[in-house]
């Protein structure tokens, strides 16, 4: 793990002491006993972390410390092309269960598919498509979003494995007639990435994630001549053309790609049933560190093509084919906080929140805990280092503590006292023969209710016509699960309430379509997280400046933010934990919400300002959005960033005095007026 902030050198001294003595216990039962009681990525990460830790203190370090064991032209955009075949993704499978299950649902679907297969590894890299026409190279493209990708055809060019011409062959001259597409992964050598980050170590510039994200990042430069200094190199796995009796099967498709000039895996094997194809994700788990690019898994294809595409589609992958992923990566790291997210039934959520650490070639910072069940079966607690992992997409999950590494004086996670504080206005209750507590009084429909009708009032989105009636008929009705729904509603099944007729369902539906680019201040304010109102939000966005920057923050950078303490942090970071939120986050995108972010500017800027007293010219909440509209920032009490206290009609003394202390002008609603010239 990486330690985001150094500790003192007598909290290092202990850490470093513990951190030894678990190394060297791992290192006897692996060497010595032959068996293991971390796998060696946790153990990894301990040895990275007590490096750093000596690295910050050269004082620490012993003789018998493990860390001195020796061991073109620029483009001003890419253009979008629409696939003529989409290039979709595969359903992940990770167990031989789940492969037995996929081969009985084909056979559901087709009786006749045969128990032949193309197995092949699963390449880390970059999904694209090389378009040849007549055998020449005319145009490459990115997956993108499976159906619409990027237009890269100058950046592939300069790839040197590429052929720009597809070697010709008598025997199959017929490839080089027509359109012939094939497809691949554009991938970085793990030699290459290396050599790449040495060369910037020496030069003091800092090193590249993996290189998956380099060979993507490379790819859309919009300079060739960046895109040809880079090492990168095309792997192909398929080939389309528009006669399926040009490629009968997969695995004839392969040696074809060979044939043409394009460089494989050299990785695939065509096999018999499920006995077979899991000899092959064996043999290939047991090799792939010494392949000379990244993978996460193999692929299962039927080889048959014309079975292939009898299978179909369902949902958003083929039938008939499948992602077998490999065990999970893992990595340590201490558990910083443990906060309770309430989600959208009501039920209460547990969530580690630590400092970011990289798993599977992303980086997170929390994992569920699932329930208060699950903490005491770990007995994880604040303070704790924990051994964290991810099996594909999976939200990261908290496989052991390693209570050796423990603090002094930790003490165990009180679920209910914990509930008790960060809800103080919330009764709980766990039902008989349930894990969850859940919040009493607050039932599913209810809160959606409550979030979308918050999400479309004037503070937030401002939707036209989301009011209380109608949120409830649309909840009611079951149209909305959750409050991104709303963007998937329809003319037709708004005329099929009662409450609506043509205008009405047409001015709702135009409404909607309108909120799709809010301000990004609105947006943070109308997802309701705990804690955060219009001034809290406007003031986390004029921080981080984007949702994703604000999404990944953690709870540190969150306390930074001017009025952020450790209620709001807490809060903010549930929020973003948790599952649901994620995945309303992700149908926010699929719907194209997208929220901008505007830097603010006007004769208010910098200025902060209360309200107080009764004005006679607007309201307080008029007032206070024309104050945010020019720039400036509306405070709910009287503090010492406060500037102006503008005091209207039947004023309390009180706020006069707190004014007077801190040294704030004090003004009337006349010299407000003057001051913003209305």
């Amino acid at each position: 793990m990486t330690i985001q902030n150094q500790p003192k050198l007598a909290e290092a001294r202990i850490r470093v002491e513990k951190l030894r003595e678990l190394i060297n216990d791992y290192r006897y039962h692996y060497h010595v006993l032959d068996e293991s009681i971390l796998s060696e990525a946790a153990a990894d990460s301990l040895k990275h972390e007590l490096s750093q830790l000596e690295d910050w203190y050269p004082e620490l370090i012993t003789a018998d410390s493990p860390t001195q064991r020796v061991a073109g032209t620029a483009l001003d955009s890419f253009s979008k092309v629409t696939h003529q075949t989409p290039m979709i993704s595969l359903a992940d499978v990770f167990d031989r269960d789940e492969v037995i299950a996929w081969v009985a649902r084909m056979k559901r679907v087709l009786p006749t598919v045969g128990d032949e297969f193309l197995c092949d590894i699963k390449m880390d890299g970059l999904a694209s498509a090389l378009i040849y026409q007549d055998g020449v190279l005319v145009q490459a493209v990115t997956r993108g979003d499976s159906r619409v990708g990027e237009d890269v055809t100058a950046n592939v060019r300069t790839i040197n494995n590429v052929p720009l011409r597809l070697r010709a062959n008598q025997k199959f001259a017929h490839f080089l007639r027509g359109r012939t597409e094939i497809r691949g992964e554009i991938v970085m050598f793990k030699e290459d990435f290396e050599m790449l980050n040495r060369a910037r170590e020496r030069s003091g510039e800092p090193l590249y994630k993996n290189p998956r994200n380099l060979a993507a990042g490379t790819i859309r430069q919009l300079d060739p001549k960046l895109v040809a200094e880079r090492p990168l190199n095309f792997v192909g796995y398929d080939i389309i053309r528009d006669d399926l009796a040009d490629t009968p099967t997969i695995a004839f498709g392969y040696a074809m790609l060979m044939e043409l000039g394009i460089t494989t895996s050299k990785q695939t094997r065509v096999v018999r049933g499920v006995a077979e194809i899991m000899e092959y994700v064996r043999h290939l788990d047991k090799i792939r560190s010494g392949l000379p690019f990244n993978t996460d898994g193999a692929v299962i294809k039927v080889n048959n093509r014309t079975e292939f595409a009898r299978l179909g589609i369902v949902g958003k992958t083929p039938r008939a084919a499948i992602a077998y992923k490999f065990a999970a990566e893992e990595t340590t790291t201490i558990v910083k906080d443990i906060v309770i997210s309430i989600g959208r039934t009501g039920a209460a959520t547990p969530v580690a929140v630590f400092d970011p650490v990289q798993i599977a070639g992303t980086t997170v910072q929390h994992a569920s805990l699932h329930n208060a069940d699950e903490i005491a079966r770990l007995d994880v607690r604040i303070g704790d280092t924990v051994v964290i992992y991810k099996a594909g997409d999976i939200i990261p999950q908290v496989q052991q503590v390693l209570v050796e590494l423990r603090p002094n004086n930790v003490a165990p996670f009180e679920y209910e006292r914990e509930l008790a504080r960060q809800y103080p206005e919330l009764e709980f209750e766990r039902q008989e023969g349930e894990v969850v507590y859940r919040a009493k009084g607050l039932t599913g429909p209810l809160i959606l209710k409550r979030s979308l009708q918050h999400f479309a009032s004037k503070g937030a989105l401002d939707i036209e016509t989301l009011g209380e009636k109608n949120v409830e008929a649309l909840v009611d009705a079951e149209l909305v699960n959750d409050i991104a729904d709303i963007y998937r509603l329809t003319y037709e099944q708004l005329l099929g309430l009662e409450r609506f007729a043509a205008i009405s369902a047409q001015k709702m539906i135009n409404a909607i379509a309108a909120s799709k680019k809010p301000p990004l201040e609105r947006f943070v304010f109308g997802l309701g997280i705990r804690h955060v109102g219009v001034q809290t939000a406007i003031d986390l966005v004029k921080q981080f400046k984007s949702l994703d920057a604000l999404r990944y923050a953690t709870i540190n950078q969150l306390r930074s933010v001017d009025g952020v303490g450790d209620v709001v942090a807490e809060s903010v970071a549930a929020w973003f934990a948790d599952e649901d939120n994620e995945l309303l986050l992700s149908k926010f995108e699929q719907y194209d919400v997208t929220p901008f972010y505007e830097e603010k500017s006007g004769k208010l800027i910098n200025m902060s300002f209360v309200v107080t007293g009764t004005l006679t010219s607007m309201g307080r909440d008029e007032a206070a959005d024309l104050i945010r509209t020019l720039g400036g920032t509306f405070q709910t009490t009287v503090g010492k960033d406060t500037d102006y206290l503008v005091v209207g009609g039947k004023v309390g003394a009180s706020k006069l005095k707190k004014a007077q202390s801190y040294g704030t002008k004090v003004i009337d609603e006349t010299a407000f007026l003057a001051l913003i010239d209305k």
